[in-house]
């Protein structure tokens, strides 16, 4: 369940998939009956779950539940958030309380850093004057290498920098760090800059009043002309983003990038980041880096320093005051999303402390919101996943015996990283005030861009986690071979540590399977065990899969148009057929934890019918009509009721389970319905 790109990975007890594997099954206590983990005031009894799984099991829930006014999607993983929210406050504001915080303890960066984000009248009356040393800065740059040089020192201290750049493995030489440089420039989605519909020319032209506002609110000399260069300068940009998979470029030095890549200072955009010491640069999208780096000397320096400008601003206007706060929010909330309200400035600084200090808080979290006992019962839970994915693969028809043993072997290889790291990050020397919310914010960055440089220097260290145990997700590192689960995803109704197998199995089961599969599928492929590029199948494999992927696209095509937008079927493919080998791998895994034992009847299910629901039950969203012809431009996954309906009538279980029959709306022929294993 990744919901971005931008996630995924520090040291933790993994659970190496082994050829030991056991079948293992938690028992609940002697005379206490087991609990099916369902809420049957949720159902919609006049819906059949033959003809609509996902409304029979969340019927009411979708009927009664308001989205909140600060939110533009509420759903499982959403309500998991707003809870882990008020978990995390109260472990913080506990600490706030506390006397006698030892300066440059955890417990005084925490409070203090909180403490910073919630000063409203400080922030109020500094204005925009925190923007204003960075801007002009921004105004004084006078030359390409100047511009490089501001580009990179935004990345290094601000989130506004121009493109995404991670430290990650050498896909040659998994043991070395490289960088990893990915597209970037926008601020809108790319279809919103090209396409010449009423929406998105619509879009473009509130943009256009956005960037005019806020250079109007931090005095350029220009702001009207200045938003329209912008808009022009980011819809070039748009043309050249790539939209599918490309092949990166092979790693060079940042020496050879100029020549590469001409137009760019890279070298004096690579130093303030410290990307001048490692041993290589992974450009992600090669072409779009070509053509960025030609119109630098092609369009004026003004032009681009309002782009820094608008970037920087658009970035940092959550923490500086109302004027320019509201300006953002009418725009990318209100107009583009339809979100009704600004998210309350206590959330807003949780969420400071989550992304800044995260593993601080997140030992804490862990200490009072996650059992041991619940990492021990998920990574048996892991074992029989892998379990299942073995025995499938051994018997799959259409892998060639080359790829089946580089499918078991990666699956040998394979860390499961539970809950939490069993080691955490440590922030000893962050200075953190709690009058000085900009500065913190500097210094927080600059910290972490410093963490992730040092990672260069050790090239054997593996496993970091990059996000925290606080987080609602899931997600596969295919460079690392390890998918991770956080402990707040590991809740009901993903995870219900008082209640029988099968709902987990259809819940959280199922996730852990769609991670897995990940390992083997159209991505996974090109890399080995331990992380190496590596194509492992043949032109065969690589048939017979495009083959079933066929016809997972004929069953996306089914999808109603969005403001008559059609689904994009090729963008959400790999994860619809992450769900559907997850969905069939878990169930497989629900009767290997069985063994040979029936399972039991629980409030009128049988043990199959339960697993279904439990799957089911997990999709249901909410989500605002602007917001979701956004999910339909951008998202990598498929509509939340083909997920829960369609990925369910591809398995013989599900017919079996409720009787599915020819007359009914979930019924697929048997020549429609797919196996990916």
């Amino acid at each position: 369940m990744t919901t971005g790109r931008t996630v995924a990975s520090a040291i933790i007890a993994g659970v190496a998939a082994a050829t030991t594997l056991v079948a293992q099954r938690a028992q609940p206590a002697q005379g206490v009956a087991p609990k099916s983990g369902l809420d049957r005031s949720q159902f919609d009894p006049l819906v059949r779950p033959q003809d609509d799984l996902y409304r029979y099991v969340n019927g009411r829930w979708l009927d009664t539940t308001v989205i909140p006014e600060d939110r533009v999607l509420y759903s499982s993983a959403a309500e998991l958030a707003e809870k882990t929210l008020l978990d995390v406050r109260a472990i913080i504001e506990a600490i706030a309380a506390a006397p006698n915080r030892r300066r440059g303890s955890p417990e005084q960066q925490i409070a203090d850093l909180y403490a910073s984000m919630l000063d409203e009248a400080t922030i109020e009356a500094r204005g925009t004057s925190p923007l204003e040393p960075e801007l002009r800065a921004i105004n004084a740059i006078d030359s390409v290498r100047a511009l490089a040089e501001r580009a990179g020192r935004l990345s290094a201290t601000t989130t506004s920098g121009p493109f995404f750049a991670t430290v990650g493995l050498d896909p040659k030489t998994p043991s070395d760090r490289v960088v990893q440089l990915s597209q970037g420039g926008l601020l809108l989605d790319r279809d919103n800059y090209l396409s010449q519909d009423a929406r998105p020319r619509e879009i473009r032209a509130e943009y256009q009043k956005y960037l005019t506002r806020i250079f109007t609110l931090t005095k350029r000399a220009d702001p009207a002309g200045d938003a329209a260069a912008v808009l022009q300068l980011e819809i070039e940009l748009a043309r050249a983003h790539a939209t599918g998979i490309v092949q990166a470029a092979p790693p060079m030095l940042v020496s050879q990038m100029n020549s590469a890549l001409p137009g760019f200072d890279w070298p004096a955009w690579a130093r303030p980041q410290g990307f001048d010491r490692v041993s290589g640069v992974v450009v992600m999208q090669p072409e779009f880096f070509r053509t960025f780096a030609a119109l630098v000397p092609k369009r004026p320096l003004t032009t681009w320093r309002a782009w820094l400008a608008g970037r920087y601003i658009t970035a940092l206007s959550p923490y500086v005051n109302q004027a320019t706060s509201d300006a953002r929010f009418d725009f990318f909330g209100t107009f583009l999303t339809g979100q009704e309200r600004v998210i309350p400035r206590w959330k807003r600084a949780v969420g400071l402390v989550n992304g800044m200090l995260g593993d601080a808080v997140g030992r804490l979290y862990v200490e009072r919101h996650f059992a041991r006992t619940s990492r021990s019962r998920v990574s048996r839970m892991v074992d029989n996943v892998v379990r299942a994915y073995r025995q499938t693969i051994a018997d799959c028809e259409w892998m060639s015996g080359g790829a089946k043993a580089e499918a078991q072997q990666k699956l040998a290889l394979l860390v499961t990283r539970i809950g939490y790291p069993d080691t955490w990050k440590t922030y000893r020397g962050l200075e953190i005030a709690a009058d000085d919310l900009f500065g913190n914010l500097a210094r927080g960055q600059a910290f972490d861009n410093a963490r992730r440089m040092s990672r260069v220097a050790q090239p054997d260290e593996r496993g970091e986690w990059l996000a925290t145990p606080q987080l609602v997700n899931a997600y596969y590192v295919p460079a690392q071979n390890e998918i991770v689960l956080p402990a707040a995803i590991l809740q009901p109704p993903y995870f219900d540590p008082d209640a029988d197998e099968a709902v987990n199995y259809g819940a959280i089961g199922a996730m852990i399977g769609h991670e897995i599969g990940h390992a083997l599928d159209d991505t996974g492929h090109w890399y080995d065990g331990r992380g190496k590029v590596i194509n492992w199948w043949n032109a065969h494999d690589e048939a017979a899969y495009r083959a079933r992927a066929q016809l997972v696209l004929g069953q996306l095509d089914g999808n109603p148009p969005v403001e008559g937008l059609r689904l994009n079927g090729l963008m959400v493919l790999t994860e619809t057929l992450g769900d559907l080998a997850g969905l069939s791998m878990a169930y497989r895994a629900y009767q290997i934890s069985l063994g040979d034992r029936p399972a039991p009847v629980i409030d009128g299910f049988t043990g199959d019918q339960r697993f279904f629901l439990g799957w089911g039950r997990i999709w249901r969203t909410k989500e605002r009509p602007e917001y979701r012809r956004q999910l339909f431009l951008t998202s990598r996954y498929p509509p939340v009721v083909h997920r829960a309906n369609t990925t369910p009538a591809n398995l013989e279980a599900f017919y079996a389970a409720f009787g599915v029959s020819s007359g009914d709306a979930l019924f697929l022929t048997p020549a429609r319905r797919v196996r990916v294993y």
